[in-house]
């Protein structure tokens, strides 16, 4: 779905290649979104009521734009983001609009302006220029579109052409919403909206209220939390659930890459000093580097596609954490090393094909050194795209330079949005698409890939590819609905060896 009335963004300024990124994309632009892993909340297509007014549907949840106007000192609270401890915040969407305006500014050369430009022109069809002297002319314009039934959610899923959207889930949530779409026929297996199963806050001893979340898992899952053994038994037990209602995936937002083959019992020894409160910062790392190895044996046997999202200190802004809590622009990337930190997972299984590892950086300069090299040497990996603080048009553009050369195309994974910003979702498919258009175009001018080739290309990299990577559209078999034979021999090991 092309966003924008101007044809040539983001396409390269050379009239040739211009002429020639402009018929790829035009082959891009008419492959439906596949959207394999974001943050949208379900609630919102399920129940598909009107949005709000433009300030809490484009503003307050959109951290890209509220730690902008914080580093010029707008407190998030005078963007009516909500607090921790229920203290008033603005309420008045257009006092709100005002504000974030005011800061306009701040945003230019950002993919935030990017996107949000794109948004009002190509989503709501206002073209008015966003400045302090039109904020309120722009304000009421998107106002009156949301009144329309057009702009309801799902109307707006179709009208973007999304074949698939995943959303991300916590093994404690009931998936009641999942159910909802399902009824309704949009959601379970093979829907157009799925789950991910994202356990991060029953694996990570340093999450708050880990403790406590893991005796939430057995009571969600009917198994004791109690032992180490129930502990698997009950994470197995919500992947089916999840896988049930239709997910593909799973999703592991580890501060490192670091994975750890320990044999059972030094698994328990290490989960029986977290929930007694007595294990440490190596402990919680050694734990979750460990849970990487037991996620990818369950991998083998319910076939869901592991994400690792590694490199977020998250909360590095205490002060914001504490009065705003997680997921509002706090977290701050850092260098990452993956070659030997996958190792242990690699040498276990990352020759069967089975397996699907699809790994994302926030360092880039690991996209040349490790991650490519890697890609383009284990069967299991894959490279996610550049995502939320690379996730701009310079950025994709060095990621197939980087990465091309050594992974080739198919061994990297199709973009990803990435974001709660539901109206925002075609306009950063569009811009990759865009980007990808440039760069193929590139290499038929430098006589190394064919018209026809690049055609091809384009086409999967946009759409064919993320959904044969992702499985989407797949339909995947809950473990216990299956025979003992047809499960991992790996199950029954001590210790998790090829």
């Amino acid at each position: 779905m092309p966003t924008t009335s101007r044809p040539d963004l983001l396409l390269p300024a050379d009239p040739g290649l211009r002429t020639l990124s402009r018929q790829l994309y035009a082959l891009a632009a008419e492959q439906p979104i596949i959207s394999p892993h974001g943050h949208v909340d379900p609630a919102l297509l399920a129940e598909d009521r009107p949005f709000p007014d433009p300030s809490r549907l484009i503003i307050v949840p959109d951290h890209y734009l509220t730690r902008m106007l914080l580093s010029q000192g707008v407190p998030p609270a005078d963007l009516g983001v909500p607090t921790v401890d229920g203290s008033p915040v603005e309420t008045d969407g257009r006092t709100i609009w005002r504000r974030f305006v005011d800061g306009w500014h701040l945003f230019r050369g950002t993919p935030s302006r990017l996107w949000l430009e794109q948004t009002l022109t190509g989503v709501f069809g206002v073209d008015t220029p966003l400045s302090p002297a039109t904020a309120d002319a722009v304000y009421d314009e998107v106002a009156a579109r949301l009144a329309e039934p057009e702009f309801r959610p799902r109307a707006l899923f179709d009208r973007f052409r999304i074949e698939v959207l995943a959303t991300t889930e916590s093994p404690l949530d009931d998936l009641a919403q999942h159910a909802k779409l399902a009824a309704d026929g949009w959601g379970g297996p093979g829907g157009r909206v799925v789950t991910t199963f994202r356990p991060d806050n029953v694996v990570d001893m340093e999450f708050d209220n880990w403790a406590a979340n893991v005796e939430r898992l057995g009571e969600v899952s009917g198994e004791d939390t109690g032992t180490y053994a129930g502990f698997l038994a009950a994470l197995r037990r919500r992947r089916e659930a999840f896988v049930a209602a239709g997910a593909t995936c799973s999703d592991h937002g580890h501060p490192t890459a670091r994975t750890l083959n320990l044999s059972g019992s030094e698994a328990a020894a290490l989960y029986d000093r977290g929930r007694r409160g007595a294990a440490d910062a190596a402990d919680a790392e050694a734990f979750r580097a460990h849970m990487l190895l037991e996620f990818a044996r369950m991998s083998l046997d319910d076939g869901l596609v592991m994400q690792l999202h590694p490199g977020s200190v998250r909360n590095h802004n205490r002060r914001l954490y504490a009065r705003h809590g997680r997921d509002v622009g706090g977290d701050i990337p850092q260098a990452t090393e993956y070659l030997h930190a996958l190792t242990p997972l690699l040498d276990a299984y990352g020759n069967d094909p089975r397996l699907r590892v699809v790994v994302y950086t926030l360092d880039e300069y690991t996209f040349t050194r490790e991650l490519a090299p890697l890609a383009g040497g284990y069967a299991a990996l894959y490279l996610g795209a550049p995502w939320w603080f690379l996730d701009s048009p310079e950025v994709l553009r060095r990621f197939r330079e980087a990465v091309t050369e050594t992974a080739g195309f198919y061994n990297t994974a199709g973009f990803v949005d990435d974001t709660r910003a539901f109206c925002s979702i075609p306009v950063r498919h569009d811009v990759a698409r865009r980007v990808d258009a440039g760069f193929l175009a590139r290499l038929v001018a430098e006589h190394r890939l064919t018209e026809d080739e690049a055609a091809e290309t384009i086409v999967d990299l946009a759409y064919r590819l993320p959904k044969k990577v992702f499985k989407i559209g797949e339909r995947l078999v809950p473990v216990s609905a299956r025979s003992a034979a047809q499960r991992s021999p790996a199950v029954a090991n001590e210790r998790l060896v090829p």
